[in-house]
């Protein structure tokens, strides 16, 4: 599934300007009893110049979400956010989402991040958003390199461009004393390794380019990287075909999903039962987790109804993304439950317990942990009451 196509307009390049970045106090996750819940977060709810230039001046996916319509009986659409439609690049915007984070127990951000051959996109809502708020303090960040094709600009690049790509997140972004470290090391994620190996053609030469990326890290004064690997389901491409056996040959640290209709088919359409899918996805985490041999961090997915993504004109008929099924009885309840589950079986296991969530605020795609005017603050609510006894112990 390329549940990125929608995304066919990308952005410019621009500048950057960090002050006070040479403190270090990350969020280590040495040790063993620890939990750290983690929301990917999806940055498209600020001007762009690339969106500017493909739609209008101005123009977020804000509008997206407004112009969402029922696609069948009983479907709730358009949500509505309670914090209306705010700019994230705004640094007290951002603030506001940073407390309500940190209130309700998420430790960190992993924030979807852009950049090819062509241009770098999206990357307001961290470097002026997120920087610039006087309390990022209080939720670590990391990035997701989000490196798949985005219409007709492919997620492949060039080793030039890796190498620009990786010196800027170490200067810039590692060395930032709000970025998340595992035992030390900052955590860097890359979502499609189809496209990774693409880049540099091989197996062996994409190992070789992320050594690489290790060294200048080594070299910049870091103890090293955690370098994790996002993993879709099926793979197809030079070496193992075994996606696991893949990121092992890699040299990755460790494995984490994004979502959970990446492992699992939704049989029922227009609507398929979250608990049919949360029960698939556990028995996926117990197979991955004999294979990998290295730390697999589970994931928790609050909901998904990618409809907003549609041509709201045309019949909502299954098809390909974003013509998908829709999650039905994803309640905070529902996803409390989910939370349970996983957070019994990692109470089983020597860490870092590590839990990845979709997602902050992927409303487009009905997954977000942000209020809105039905549920409010359930879905954070669901977290504090899974995960607090832990944070009130620290």
């Amino acid at each position: 599934m390329d549940r990125r196509t929608f995304l066919k307009a990308a952005g410019a390049a621009g500048a950057l300007c960090l002050a006070g970045e040479s403190a270090d106090a990350p969020l280590a996750a040495s040790n063993r009893d620890e939990y750290l819940v983690g929301a990917y977060y999806f940055p498209q709810w600020h001007p762009d110049r690339r969106n500017d230039r493909t739609y209008r001046k101005g123009w977020t996916e804000w509008e997206v979400l407004k112009a969402a319509k029922p696609r069948f009986p009983g479907h709730r659409q358009p949500l509505v956010p309670t914090w209306g439609y705010p700019n994230e690049a705004d640094p007290k915007v951002m603030e506001m989402k940073i407390d309500a984070a940190a209130d309700y127990g998420v430790d960190f951000w992993i924030f979807d991040w852009y950049w090819t051959n062509e241009f770098r996109f999206l990357y307001r809502a961290l470097e002026h958003g997120y920087f610039g708020a006087g309390n990022n303090d209080r939720v670590k960040f990391c990035c997701m390199w989000a490196n798949h094709d985005m219409g007709a600009v492919s997620g492949a690049v060039s080793r030039k461009t890796f190498d620009t790509i990786t010196d800027f997140v170490i200067e810039k972004y590692f060395k930032h004393p709000s970025h998340l470290r595992i035992d030390g090391r900052p955590y860097f994620s890359i979502y499609d390794l189809g496209k990774l190996i693409a880049s540099f053609k091989d197996v062996k030469e994409t190992a070789t380019a992320l050594q690489s990326f290790r060294g200048r890290a080594k070299a910049a004064g870091l103890p090293g990287l955690h370098l994790n690997a996002i993993i879709q389901g099926p793979y197809s491409g030079p070496g193992p075909q075994s996606p696991v056996k893949l990121i092992q040959d890699l040299g990755f640290d460790s494995i984490t999903s994004y979502v959970w209709v990446h492992h699992v088919v939704m049989p029922d359409f227009p609507e398929t039962e979250y608990a049919y899918m949360r029960d698939r996805y556990l028995e996926y985490w117990k197979q991955v987790d004999a294979e990998a041999g290295i730390p697999y961090f589970p994931n928790v997915t609050m909901g998904w109804d990618a409809s907003p993504r549609t041509d709201q004109s045309r019949e909502f008929k299954l098809g390909v993304y974003p013509y998908t099924p829709v999650l039905k009885n994803s309640s905070p309840a529902a996803f409390r439950e989910a939370l349970r589950m996983v957070k019994r079986r990692l109470d089983k296991r020597d860490g870092p317990r590590i839990v990845t969530i979709n997602a902050w605020n992927e409303w487009t795609e009905g997954s977000y942990l942000e209020p809105d005017t039905v549920n409010g603050m359930g879905y954070l609510e669901a977290i504090s009451k899974v995960f607090g006894a832990e944070r009130a112990a620290r």
